[in-house]
């Protein structure tokens, strides 16, 4: 079994975009980790990797994968598992995730991250490919809830509980999206509260946030789509203190792909993060966290790690 992987600072994050990267080695403000995508990352050379390199000598970084495909019915492809364990290896990051979804059929990219039922079968198919990631990277990952759109008639576990299960088989952390929680509830007409009451919050490594995008369905119901385009809704700031409140401070990103902002707006968001932060901290007797006077020194490096399970 995995040791738990909690090297990221309980401070808030921003996904790593190009366009940035000045701003963020002379003004980071707020910013105490920065959170990549790992198939940007996976070639050989150039600019982008030297300016990883230099990023990742002042941040803590968290690698976030989005092609592997942890859901599919096909064992996951091992040309891929092995550029991101050959990117994991010279970065050694402070965290990996993956999504809880399948983008691949028969050999093609589908380019989105699709849904699962949440059945016996399926469950027993993602740990398996958990498990294959675990080893080989050589240490634990984190499994991201979905946004959902609609829900399967299969279905006979609760995502939660899902979720849940998948972490105690695996031994792998959860990475939760508020946002996607909060999507999920107002498509399928569910409470998120009741959503995060049940989810396994102690398995939680990191907690994401992002902007979604309202539109309605042909039957004039409300639709969020999860885009990463714009700030984070008051709604979404809401569930990360109720979350906070119950599990004390954790690293906190807010994902910004799409319309990507000027680094002052980005920057605001990580700030109102910090704050929800300190507030936490606060609660639970502590002091709060501080993104000031960050250096390479005050993380540990992860070290590959043993006991793999069988």
């Amino acid at each position: 079994m995995f040791n738990t992987l909690r090297d990221l600072p309980p401070l808030p994050g921003v996904g790593y975009k190009p366009q940035h990267f000045a701003a963020l080695l002379d003004a980071p403000g707020a910013v105490g980790w920065l959170e990549i995508h790992a198939e940007n990352y996976m070639g050989d050379g150039g600019r982008p990797l030297a300016q990883l390199r230099m990023l990742a000598e002042r941040f803590p970084v968290s690698v976030h994968g989005v092609g592997l495909s942890i859901g599919g019915e096909a064992p996951l492809d091992r040309e891929h598992l092995a550029r991101l364990a050959h990117l994991v290896d010279w970065l050694a990051p402070a965290s990996f995730s993956e999504h809880l979804a399948w983008s691949t059929h028969d050999g093609a990219f589908l380019n989105d991250l699709l849904p699962l039922p949440y059945t016996d079968a399926t469950l027993s198919r993602v740990c398996d490919h958990i498990d294959r990631v675990q080893e080989t990277l050589g240490r634990q990952m984190l499994l991201e809830n979905p946004s959902s759109y609609l829900a399967f008639a299969e279905s006979t576990w609760e995502e939660p509980a899902f979720l849940a299960e998948i972490a105690r088989r695996t031994g792998c952390g959860l990475l939760l999206d508020l946002n996607n929680v909060f999507v999920s509830a107002v498509n399928l007409g569910l409470p998120a509260e009741a959503y995060l009451d049940a989810f396994a919050l102690a398995s939680v490594g990191e907690i994401h946030l992002g902007g979604h995008d309202e539109d309605s369905d042909e039957h004039g119901a409300p639709l969020l789509i999860d885009s990463h385009g714009r700030a984070v809704a008051d709604p979404v700031w809401g569930l990360l203190d109720r979350v906070l409140d119950r599990a004390g401070p954790r690293p906190v990103l807010i994902e910004w792909d799409t319309d990507v902002p000027d680094w002052p707006v980005l920057e605001a968001e990580a700030t109102r993060a910090g704050r929800a932060l300190a507030r936490a901290a606060a609660k639970a007797g502590g002091a709060a966290p501080s993104a000031c006077g960050l250096t390479p020194e005050v993380f540990s490096r992860p070290k590959k790690m043993g006991g793999l399970r069988a």
